[in-house]
């Protein structure tokens, strides 16, 4: 099997991670003109273009009257580039010189997902530097204090730690893991779940977070069988990993996987899921096709697993 094509898994710039801890980093490339800087705000990335929006790298001087609360990270560098991030406070929503409006990052991939699928460099970067920058301002967002003692934390590490000043240690980004998985059968049928949540009509993968001291193939075979009542073999090959996809919303990485089952009969757990069914390409196609079910988008891994068990690109709606 070839490689997924994932959009939230491409990056293009190398994240030099042995600079963050050079004095005064991040002050030092805020000064050089020659460094770009993409901002956010409540969680969305300055962008230019409206019909298909795209981050927008600003030369520091656009950031000139950022609040001295403005929290900057260095997310690395490319062809001699260096790139930084300013998440600027909640508040006042006023673009910075340059930008058009404030996007999401979903909304963006959406709309790069053509030039991304076409391997465009400059737009790969952009891309990566995005993703970087939003799972980092999320993780900032809920670590402002120290995990053990309580005490608000501070900025190391160009952006990628923050030290307690009372327990003298640092804390690093975290991602939590998930498996999501699609599930196919003997008869070459894919297992798709509705979850509780989801509108009327919407069918996906199944996923769910792995737990402490779980292995990824047990998750996979736990929440299947949790979710479905269908059981996923344990021989070798019948759980295949086929690539990840990060997932800063707010802070997982997706780990997909191609899993066979060896008992069918579905039970949801009605919790979680509420319906759940095996579809045959044909049955898919139609189902995608008239609008009864809707599948998950173009930008998701989800999207990526099913249609390397289809074959081809199922229909958008």
């Amino acid at each position: 099997m070839h490689p997924l094509e994932l959009p939230f898994s491409r990056a293009g710039h190398d994240r030099a991670a042995h600079r963050r801890t050079e004095p005064d980093l991040v002050g030092r490339l805020r000064a050089d003109p020659s460094t770009r800087v993409l901002a956010l705000h409540g969680g969305r990335l300055a962008v230019v273009g409206q019909e298909i929006p795209r981050a927008t790298l600003l030369p520091p001087a656009a950031l000139l009257d950022a609040p001295v609360d403005a929290s900057w990270a260095f997310l690395g560098e490319a062809d001699g580039t260096a790139y930084l991030s300013v998440v600027l406070p909640d508040g006042d929503e006023t673009l910075p010189p340059g930008a058009a409006a404030w996007a999401g990052l979903r909304q963006i991939v959406l709309g790069q997902s053509g030039a991304l699928a076409a391997a465009e460099p400059d737009v790969v970067l952009v891309h990566g530097l995005s993703v970087a920058a939003v799972a980092l301002a999320g993780w900032h967002s809920t670590h402002r204090r120290c995990g053990r003692c309580g005490e608000p934390t501070a900025v190391v590490q160009a952006g990628w730690a923050r030290h307690c000043p009372v327990d003298e240690r640092e804390t690093y980004p975290r991602t939590d893991p998930a498996v999501i998985m699609a599930v196919v059968d003997d008869a070459d049928r894919i297992l798709l779940g509705h979850a509780a949540t989801w509108p009327a009509g919407r069918f996906s993968t199944l996923a769910g977070f792995v737990e402490a001291g779980e292995a990824l193939e047990d998750t996979v075979r736990r929440e299947v069988a949790e979710e479905t009542g269908v059981v996923v073999g344990t021989s070798p090959g019948d759980v295949v990993y086929r690539g990840s996809q990060a997932w800063p919303f707010p802070a997982s990485l997706m780990l997909g996987f191609r899993a066979r089952a060896v008992a069918t009969a579905v039970q949801t757990d009605d919790e979680e899921v509420t319906d759940a069914r095996w579809f045959t390409r044909d049955e898919l196609a139609a189902a995608a096709a008239s609008g009864e079910v809707g599948l998950p988008g173009r930008h998701s891994i989800a999207r990526a697993l099913i249609e390397e068990w289809f074959g081809r690109e199922l229909p958008a709606r």
